[in-house]
């Protein structure tokens, strides 16, 4: 099979691999059919990321089940599932405390995408081997588009957890996002959607401006820290200057969501983050915990992460098409009609 690679700086290609195997009765085989590049991908293939290629890239899909061990009871083949990006069990004392992403049966980091935690390939892949099929597949609910969807594997579910828990905690809260990627515009479909009383979308990018303001957020290309301005703030950046602009625009007590991947080092504003008491998260996200309650929203009608997706492009095209600059493309194959 051809598994798309992670070469160099703003360069990929397919490379042929030995076909995934089941090597027990709780595993699946799957075919992506509805994927797309998360939010960290842009800054992988810019030549930002931490590890030296080349690897297997991708780790948001939608895909269909081809083949399933013996044991496995929760999808069969012909399936369309959500694929978590992390590997995990379902059966540790951290999968069952909601801890996927932190999963002990696996090394540390053990995801598709990249060769953190093991080689597990990645989702922009013909074929993907998962391990343990009921603890990590979702099936897709009926009703949803995969192409809509395939970020569930990521980047939609981690907006949920971003935001929703604490809209439900504070009702009507000011939220700051602070973006440059669809994390932030998720963010704010969904803040908007669970009753955010102000939605404030800070983003250079004038095309990123205007969809988050078709979710109803009002919009700025940059700001000064805004002294006791909001609720909760969410910084999607990976930039140290802007999730401190974030923290010393929070309320007392008011909550950081940091989704930035952080590759370089920052000082952050630790006293007066002490004397207004504000609590901040940089967090790796348990998507698998969440994801059906975040499926479960985006069935009601009343988000529309479709807006994000910005191209629908041909799964041929990947090689030339992946490195591009583009917010969300979504490569497509196979899909039922």
């Amino acid at each position: 099979m051809r598994e798309l690679t992670y070469v160099a700086k703003r360069t990929v290609e397919w490379r042929d691999v030995p076909d995934p195997v089941l090597d027990s009765g709780h595993g699946a085989i799957v075919a992506p059919v509805a994927a797309t590049s998360c939010d960290v991908d842009s800054a992988i293939l810019a030549g930002h990321g931490p590890i030296e290629p080349p690897f297997a890239i991708g780790h948001e899909c939608v895909a269909r089940v081809v083949d399933a061990g013996d044991a496995v009871t929760g999808v069969e083949p012909g399936d369309l599932v959500v694929v978590p990006w992390a590997i995990s069990c379902g059966q540790c004392e951290r999968c069952r405390a909601g801890l996927t992403a932190h999963c002990v049966s696996v090394p540390h980091m053990a995801m598709y995408g990249a060769p953190i935690g093991g080689p597990w390939g990645g989702l922009f892949s013909d074929l993907v081997r998962v391990p343990w099929a009921d603890a990590m597949l979702v099936p897709l609910p009926s009703g949803l588009d995969p192409v809509t969807m395939a970020s569930a594997s990521d980047n939609w579910p981690l907006a949920w957890r971003l935001i929703a828990p604490h809209l439900r905690d504070r009702p009507g809260a000011r939220v700051l996002v602070i973006a440059s990627g669809s994390i932030g515009l998720y963010v704010c479909d969904i803040a908007r959607a669970l009753g955010a009383s102000d939605v404030l979308y800070v983003d250079p990018d004038p095309e990123h401006r205007a969809i988050a303001a078709g979710f109803g957020a009002r919009t700025a290309e940059g700001i000064e820290p805004v002294h006791h301005g909001f609720d909760v703030a969410v910084e999607s950046t990976g930039r140290v200057d802007q999730l401190t602009i974030a923290l010393r625009s929070l309320a007392p007590e008011g909550f950081c969501e940091s989704a930035g991947n952080h590759f370089r080092p920052g000082e952050l504003p630790l006293l007066e983050m002490y004397l207004t008491g504000v609590s901040l998260r940089v967090a790796r996200d348990n998507v698998r915990a969440h994801l059906p309650e975040a499926l479960a929203l985006a069935g009601t009608g009343k988000v529309d992460p479709a807006r994000v997706v910005s191209d629908v492009l041909d799964w041929e095209s990947l090689p030339e098409a992946l490195p591009e600059r583009r917010l969300k493309p979504v490569f497509v194959r196979d899909l039922p009609s």
